[in-house]
């Protein structure tokens, strides 16, 4: 395409997540049907299609009452450096300043460079590790038991408490997705851990716990209950759970940066966010 002023951009619907599958699969990403489904059904895809099938895209995901992520923006290679991407990430933005809130998303070093010069500022660094999970079915530690489905209400409210938002509809789709393990600190239920699978890799995330010594500990149990490849997106301020994950094998696959527009405050409580759900749900 010569311009990027004659894009026609849509929503997508479910009907077109198996072409959005193709894309994100394209560029090596994680990303499940049940992923692009959340996005479909509790926010809003937009994409560029070619002969029916989106050769671009890009999501957002509303959390209530502050602010909106912005993700899964994908150009397909054919069709790159016209400008494409950009404009999908316009078209975000203008939906979610026309909706009131504080457009958000987790950066990676290229799209930082994209994202600056529109408004967005830098709030905290992440990285992203990969490695493998446990060989073995290892005893879980002391305190520690698997999450039931009469935890959701305490999950979301603890997820809540450190997120700065409820997003019950993301937590419970996790929790019910085929083969999602997940933990709790069960004494006084102050910490949890969900592990999920994805296309390439188990995702652990998040994590929520009172301190860097409960996050360990759940991190442990989710790395012995995973099985093959695993990614998980930790603060860099857990100087601690770094070192962990590096002792376990782990190694760097790429930095994030949590970057708002025209906000550079969290709406997160950074003292609780130890691992997150992901760069596409933050």
């Amino acid at each position: 395409m010569a311009s990027t002023e004659a894009l026609h951009l849509t929503p997508l619907a479910e009907d077109d997540i198996p072409g959005c599958m193709a894309l994100s699969a394209e560029a090596g990403w994680n990303q499940t049907r049940e992923d692009w489904a959340t996005f479909v059904r509790h926010g809003t895809v937009f994409g560029l299609l070619a002969d029916g099938a989106p050769v671009a895209s890009g999501a957002i995901l509303p959390y209530p009452d502050d602010f909106a992520w912005i993700s899964m923006v994908l150009v397909t290679a054919r069709r790159r450096r016209a400008r494409i991407g950009t404009r999908i990430l316009e078209t975000c933005c203008d939906e979610i300043a026309r909706r009131g809130l504080v457009a958000m998303l987790d950066a990676t070093p290229a799209g930082e460079r994209v994202y600056r010069p529109l408004g967005f500022e830098p709030m905290f660094k992440l990285t992203r590790w990969q490695g493998e999970g446990g060989a073995e079915a290892a005893k879980l530690p002391t305190g520690v038991r698997p999450v039931r489905e009469d935890d959701l209400a305490a999950i979301v409210a603890l997820d809540a408490a450190a997120f700065g938002a409820h997003r019950p509809f993301l937590l419970e789709g996790f929790f019910r997705r085929q083969a999602t393990l997940g933990f709790v600190i069960e004494s006084d239920l102050n910490g949890f851990v969900l592990v999920r699978p994805g296309r390439l890799a188990t995702h652990i995330g998040p994590v929520v716990a009172e301190d860097e010594d409960g996050a360990a500990t759940l991190l442990c149990a989710a790395l012995d209950s995973a099985r093959g490849p695993v990614f998980l997106d930790l603060a860099d301020r857990w100087n601690g759970l770094a070192r962990l994950v590096q002792q376990r094998g782990f190694t760097v696959q790429r930095p994030f940066l949590r970057m708002g527009m025209r906000r550079h405050v969290p709406f997160n409580d950074v003292a609780r966010t130890f691992v997150i759900a992901s760069p596409e749900f933050g």
